[in-house]
């Protein structure tokens, strides 16, 4: 879809500093110090349908896992801002809005895992053009997707806050936070469909680059926002502030990447020359990622009723629960990155007529991920207060966290191990398995557990807890069988 610039002759340039195009070559070094040159390196072709298998995947895991581990940093970054500088009502307060904000990304990422599955696929069988149709489709889903779950979330967010059941002076602090960072799902957005089209065809680097570049600039610019450090005449926006920060960084993210997509740095070479709004195949998408979407909507809504269950024993416990769900995706980052890595390899292996190298792929993933989540297990059970530090919990805080991260930590292998698996069988094109797997072990076990074992047990807000570690045990020991059955290996996905 369009000429590759890389193979395109060019007129040599005039030597010199005065020459036509020093300009350009000067610009052109923070690009190249960032890795977003132009041109592309010898990784970005290599095709991941041969050579080893474990190789393969830690190549495209590990930027997947440090770019899923950067994003995690920034929304922790809002709860130390929040600990140091509100307190522990301005924690609930983030948590509150991010149960919702979070929601709504889950919701159209489902859309992501489509569009993964169909590039990955197109790009195992050789079919480059129809990978570069897809992304463009896929861009202009999520993008309509994103802006009216963004509409709807600004209006709606007082009503949203209170119906978690959080106190007035909980919704006062959030209640700006979170309108921004329903704008802000749209730029995030973007960027992540950019990040998901060009993992899925091989190159996991860029999108790691550009992540870097987004945190740093979201992190350098979120305490002049919230405390209006040397702004004359500006006092600051409170935690609001770090939100519009992350609005401002994720647009900037984006700009990266498309700049990778429309400039030939990468296997795909996107063009408008040639898009049209293709219905049949947009409505592809959306068949094949409804029951994604689902899934992760459905883990979400599952997180939200947690939250509205934890409510009820006060504003230390509901901050407790918010630092010990962002600690426990900060020491746990592996799970949905390696499940990613392991999906793209699936995906791209069957596009290749490699159903058996697929399937050793994820035997790889599911030793890798176990190894490395029964050594952040062990660290979070030994020293939780570690990671609570960095929060500046009261006495009362770390004392409840503390107890539910060494009951969350217990989970850490089967958790992972169910990402791996459920990312597998999505972008294998099985979507709807994981979503009816989800929503017996999380709306049939889980939630039922998460309401009883407080109520009826001596284990107090810990019961919602353990009725998490429960689920994951059933979600692992249902995946299992499965797994060697094999259907997700025969899906169509184009």
């Amino acid at each position: 879809m369009g000429d590759d610039p890389v193979q395109r002759g060019r007129p040599t340039a005039t030597a010199g500093p005065g020459a036509p195009g020093a300009a350009r070559r000067s610009g052109s070094r923070v690009w190249r110090a960032l890795g977003l040159r132009r041109g592309r390196g010898a990784a970005v072709d290599r095709d991941l349908t041969k050579g080893s298998i474990p190789g393969n995947l830690l190549s495209l895991a590990w930027p997947i896992i440090t770019s899923n581990t950067l994003r995690i940093v920034d929304q922790l970054a809002d709860f130390v801002w929040a600990a140091w500088g509100f307190g522990t009502a301005a924690i609930a307060g983030i948590g509150a809005a991010q149960q919702w904000s979070m929601l709504a990304m889950t919701g159209r990422m489902g859309l992501d895992t489509a569009v993964r599955a169909m590039i990955s696929r197109a790009v195992g069988a050789g079919d480059i053009a129809l990978a570069n149709h897809v992304a463009l489709q896929g861009f202009t889903v999520s993008i309509s997707f994103s802006a009216v779950m963004g509409l709807l979330g600004i209006l709606l967010t007082p009503i949203l806050l209170r119906l978690l059941g959080v106190s007035e002076e909980v919704v006062d602090h959030a209640t700006v936070y979170l309108r921004v960072q329903f704008v802000a799902v749209t730029t995030t957005g973007l960027m992540m469909i950019s990040a998901a089209i060009l993992q899925a065809s091989g190159d996991a680097m860029s999108p790691l680059k550009a992540d870097l570049v987004t945190r740093v600039l979201h992190l350098a610019m979120s305490p002049f926002m919230i405390f209006g450090w040397f702004i004359p005449g500006f006092d600051g926006m409170g935690i609001a502030g770090a939100a519009v920060s992350n609005a401002v960084a994720g647009m900037v993210g984006f700009f990266l990447l498309v700049r990778v997509l429309f400039t030939g740095r990468s296997r795909l070479h996107l063009s408008f020359r040639e898009y049209y709004v293709d219905f049949p195949l947009i409505w592809r998408i959306i068949r094949l990622g409804t029951p994604a979407a689902v899934t992760s909507m459905e883990r979400s809504l599952g997180h939200l009723v947690l939250f509205m269950f934890v409510a009820p024993f006060g504003t230390t416990v509901v901050a407790a629960h918010s630092v010990v769900r962002r600690t426990q995706t900060l020491i746990n980052p592996g799970g949905m990155g390696m499940g990613h890595a392991a999906g793209i390899l699936v995906g791209q292996n069957l596009g290749a007529g490699e159903p058996r190298r697929a399937r050793l792929t994820v035997a790889w993933a599911l030793c890798l991920i176990i190894g490395l989540n029964l050594v952040t297990g062990g660290l979070a059970i030994a020293f939780p207060t570690m990671f609570m530090a960095i929060f500046n919990p009261s006495p009362e805080l770390l004392e409840v966290a503390t107890v539910w991260l060494r009951i969350l930590a217990l989970s850490f292998i089967l958790t992972g191990a169910s990402m791996v698996f459920g990312n597998s069988f999505n972008t294998a094109g099985d979507t709807l398995v994981p979503m009816i797997v989800t929503l017996v072990t999380i709306w049939g076990m889980q939630q039922p557990l998460a309401y009883l074992l407080p109520k009826y047990t001596i284990l107090g807000e810990y019961g919602v807890a353990w009725a998490a570690v429960i689920s994951s045990a059933a979600r692992v020991g249902i995946y299992i069988p499965y797994f060697f059955w094999g259907p997700w290996l025969k899906k169509k996905v184009i």
